[in-house]
């Protein structure tokens, strides 16, 4: 009798947990973290030390801009699959204008990075590491121009905590072990060698977790621009004048000298030039509103606009009614982000170059289209559609699109039927890091740096590692006209913060690492709090489920139709009808994504952190 009873709660629970009830189930659990509480500010991001150097900025009486910069600065030093020679992308919700602003400090292909010198090289693709991977470092420039635009604090206040850490840190596992497991690369290339490799000839080369990791080049480095900060100030300039002298020092003084130099006798294409004439981009995002919640991605050198339009084909069906996570549920999400990531595979790049259709791409009415195409199987040959006419044009690029609907409607059984193998999960899920941050004055950041990961290239004796951005350029037109490498473009990106309004509110803050993965996770996050009213913790545990049915942003740029991953925890009867529905089943122990989360509780005047127990994310209150 009482297995009899036991069952039967098993399925009132799980019932429950699928239909988003409150109290009984309405998400995770219990909770593997707890949510994080506070009155006077939140920081969040991909490490506890990171997180605390945010919590330092925040006591000493900076706002969410100055800690948001300190914890870029300590991740960068902490190779949080990160390095100063990446990129920085943010959204700033600005308490005073009441708009949400972007920050673009996204790097350019160098100097001789066009499609005919990747070919004349016998590439089909940009390399995925080394110098000729390599973008300009964003990172940098985008930390100083935030700070100086809506930051209170000095450079050197908000560089101390990383310059702390490059005199010496205990480093973690994670990123030991990293080191550890691709020394023979490190080995191609001196400067990281001698950073990363401090036992050479041992049995063990790369430091120990626990022991203390120290980079003297990049504290000499952190350093310049500090003393250049200090000159300028001794010379009677402003602080945002003093913060951009430090800026130009980076990018057209003996930093960038000896970045240029390190790089090209390593064999990169950077010159002095191309660190001199790039500059960070304010701009202002894209959004869309789903169901009264104004939701802000960066624009189209990013994927973000992918979630947007998932959010506008979704809007045409009740998701909540179907239950969350079931059959049809997960079937009708997955086909509308293969909608949307169809067209960003074909679409979306730098709109300095080449503008993408994103009025069109973003309008209700093609997305009433795309939704059409949505059914009870999944439709594993799903190609990028047209929205010019949605935005009273033509396409000029009609008779390419007709030939990549002939390249996906020739795929064989055996390309449909491709499993998910350890290399093309790696490269399709590479990772980042991500920040957030909010303060009772108002402002609200959300941030996803990422670039320069290990293995890197390390410019000179800068301790800059570079960014291996570049592969996320195609060479071939019919995959994407809008994503071909030219001097001084930017490639299309996978990372993308989020910034939702709410009544003219800021409302939700959040972003994850992952590489192709991160707008899927967002996205499901995003559903979990509005169609499911899960809290923040709750939302960013609750198990996702990963599409590979795109093409990944990184190395060989494959795609997987039909391929799923879901949590092993997933039911028998779900499992079934997936299988009937046409999908390739794979299962993880976790699935939600290292999503970092603050929600704004404007009834009580205060803040929810999120930090998901898929890795080592961290936040902390006050």
């Amino acid at each position: 009798m009482k297995k009899i009873y036991f069952l039967a709660f098993l399925l009132i629970s799980w019932n429950a947990f699928a239909q988003g009830l409150p109290g009984l189930g309405a998400g995770t659990t219990p909770n593997n973290r707890p949510i994080l509480h506070g009155k006077n500010w939140v920081a969040i991001t991909g490490k506890p030390l990171a997180a605390t150097a945010g919590s330092m900025i925040f006591q000493q009486g900076g706002n969410a801009v100055d800690a948001a910069c300190a914890m870029i600065a300590a991740t960068s030093t902490m190779w949080d699959v990160l390095s100063w020679g990446g990129e920085t992308q943010a959204l700033i919700y600005n308490p005073k204008t009441k708009k949400v602003i972007g920050i673009n400090a996204m790097g350019v292909a160098p100097t001789g990075a066009t499609v005919d010198f990747y070919k004349s090289q016998g590439m089909a693709y940009p390399p995925q590491f080394g110098p000729l991977a390599a973008t300009t470092p964003g990172t940098p420039g985008g930390i100083m121009t935030m700070l100086a635009e809506f930051g209170t604090m000095s450079l050197e206040q908000v560089l101390k905590p990383a310059m702390d850490l490059a005199k010496g840190y205990p480093i973690e596992a994670q990123t030991a072990n990293a080191i550890e497991n691709n020394k023979a690369r490190i080995k191609e290339w001196p400067y990281s060698k001698k950073v990363f490799l401090p036992h050479l000839g041992e049995q063990r080369e790369a430091p120990s977790a626990g022991e203390i990791f120290v980079q003297e080049d990049l504290y000499q480095t952190l350093l310049k621009l500090v003393e250049a900060e200090r000159a300028a100030l001794k010379a009677k300039k402003s602080r945002k004048e003093a913060i951009y002298a430090a800026y130009d020092r980076f990018y057209k003084g003996d930093i960038a000298k000896e970045i240029v130099r390190g790089t090209r006798e390593q064999g990169g294409l950077f010159t002095e030039s191309d660190l001199a004439n790039w500059k960070v981009k304010i701009e202002e995002p894209l959004q869309v509103n789903y169901r009264g919640v104004d939701v802000y991605k960066l624009q189209e050198w990013t994927q973000g606009p992918a979630l947007l339009q998932s959010l506008n084909i979704l809007e045409n069906f009740d998701l909540k009614s179907m239950g969350y996570n079931s059959a049809n549920y997960i079937n009708t999400v997955y086909q509308a982000m293969s909608l949307a990531f169809a067209d960003r595979d074909f679409y979306y790049g730098d709109p300095a170059f080449v503008k993408s259709p994103m009025k069109g791409l973003l309008s209700k009415e093609y997305a009433k289209e795309r939704a059409k195409l949505i059914g009870e199987i999944n439709d594993p040959k799903i190609t990028a559609g047209d929205p010019y006419p949605f935005q009273g044009e033509s396409n000029p690029y009609l008779n390419l699109l007709n030939k990549n609907k002939q390249t996906v409607a020739a795929l064989s059984p055996e390309d449909l039927k491709a499993g998910l193998d350890e290399k093309f999960l790696a490269d399709f899920q590479s990772g980042t890091t991500s920040v957030q941050t909010a303060d009772a004055e108002g402002w609200v950041v959300s941030v996803t740096p990422s670039g320069g990961w290990i293995p890197a290239v390390i410019a000179g004796n800068t301790g800059v590692g570079l960014s291996q951005r570049m592969q996320s350029f195609v060479l071939d037109k019919n995959l994407n006209p809008y994503n071909l490498p030219d001097p001084g473009k930017r490639p299309r990106v996978t990372l993308t913060p989020s910034l939702a309004m709410k009544d003219g509110k800021p409302y939700l803050a959040f972003s994850v690492q992952g590489g192709d993965s991160q707008d899927q996770n967002l996205l499901q996050f995003f559903l979990n709090v509005v169609e499911f009213d899960m809290n923040v913790q709750e939302a960013v545990e609750a198990p996702n489920f990963n599409s590979y049915q795109m093409q990944s942003s990184f190395g060989d740029h494959e795609i997987r139709p039909g391929a799923i991953t879901l949590r092993e925890d997933t039911p028998e009867w779900i499992r079934r009808d997936l299988l009937r529905k046409g999908y390739i089943m794979d299962f993880w122990n976790k699935t939600s994504g290292p999503i970092t989360a603050i929600w704004i509780d404007w009834k009580h005047g205060t803040f929810w952190g999120g930090a998901s127990n898929y890795g080592d994310d961290y936040g902390i209150a006050w």
